[in-house]
């Protein structure tokens, strides 16, 4: 069963609460010693694309994400929504090649869009996310990044859809982003070097690649995360090796595979994420090592506790 929030809130008071957090997930590996990572494969975590051909579609291959990227901090809502410990600039160094950003406007900044968990503002701006890609393309032109934009339609700060397309095009157009992605259609990793290749999760008239949690014309999404019954995590698990699965076997079509390794459902996001992993994603891929698979959108929590899952993910594309 999940913990209750009144346990979670007296837990994580004081050192006591602390002390039992670690003892649980070991110290995350954002403490490790700076420097370039090397996946078990022998590939540098941040530039890895650059050793793929450059003709092959972004639908061939594994792509490693995170899952509402930038919830970082749980003083900015709770430990019920956070869901990374490293930020941006770290999870793209490692080896993460989608996002997973959601935003509301921004109290105060009439054109501005921030980056939001529901209503919980996370303590960036839209331009901050922007800018920290850029960056790190401009120190790695070999490689993309794949970037869910959406309107998270929550508090205070909700857009309705006319208001977040202009907000949009203000950071196109009046701040001058444009030229930092690739907007229609999926491209070949070539064209899409250098670029964010935009997924647009809110209402557009402009035919950019559509969002869906589900199935459309772009995607087939796993994405379950509340699931009633007396095992939900073990349900959780089979949805996500059956995605694995499906993927496998169909080499050639011609959707985008998205399989969220998160879930929600009453559950604390790191007590689901590594039972998830010990249970299902990590026996699963390890039982596989040395099997090439086009995975497509694999977006998890907590990318630092499940870096043998991160780097197994990336050796896919190459073996």
């Amino acid at each position: 069963m999940g913990i209750a929030r009144r346990d979670l809130l007296r837990w994580g008071a004081g050192a006591g609460g602390a002390a039992a957090v670690g003892s649980l997930f070991g110290v995350p590996s954002a403490a490790r010693a700076s420097g370039t990572s090397t996946t078990p494969g022998g590939l540098a975590t941040d530039s890895w694309m650059g050793r793929l051909d450059g003709n092959l579609s972004l639908l061939d291959l594994t792509v490693p994400g995170t899952h509402d990227s930038c919830c970082q901090n749980p003083w900015y809502g709770t430990e019920w929504s956070h869901t990374q410990n490293w930020g941006l600039p770290q999870q793209l160094q490692e080896g993460v090649r989608f996002l997973d950003i959601r935003c509301n406007g921004l109290e105060g900044a009439p054109d501005e869009l921030g980056i939001y968990h529901a209503d919980a503002y996370q303590h960036l701006r839209l331009q901050d996310v922007l800018d920290q890609c850029r960056s790190f393309l401009q120190a790695h032109p070999g490689e993309t990044v794949l970037m869910r934009l959406k309107n998270e339609h929550a508090g205070g700060q909700a857009l309705d859809d006319t208001e977040f397309q202009r907000r949009v095009n203000h950071y196109l157009d009046d701040l001058g982003y444009r030229a930092l992605f690739h907007l229609y259609g999926w491209p070949t990793l070539g064209a899409a070097r250098g670029k964010v290749v935009l997924i647009a999760d809110f209402a557009n008239p402009w035919g950019l690649i559509g969002w869906s949690s589900g199935q459309n014309d772009w995607f087939d999404t796993q994405d379950v995360w509340q699931i009633s019954g007396l095992d939900p995590l073990g349900e959780k698990g089979r949805d996500i090796v059956a995605q694995f699965d499906k993927a496998f076997l169909n080499p050639t079509y011609p959707r985008m595979f998205v399989n969220f390794l998160s879930y929600a459902g009453g559950y604390w996001p790191k007590t689901s994420s590594q039972t998830l992993m010990d249970r299902a994603v990590y026996p699963y891929l390890n039982a596989r090592t040395g099997q090439r698979a086009r995975f497509g959108i694999v977006p998890m929590d907590f990318p630092d506790f499940h870096v043998n899952v991160l780097q197994m993910l990336i050796d896919k594309n190459f073996v």
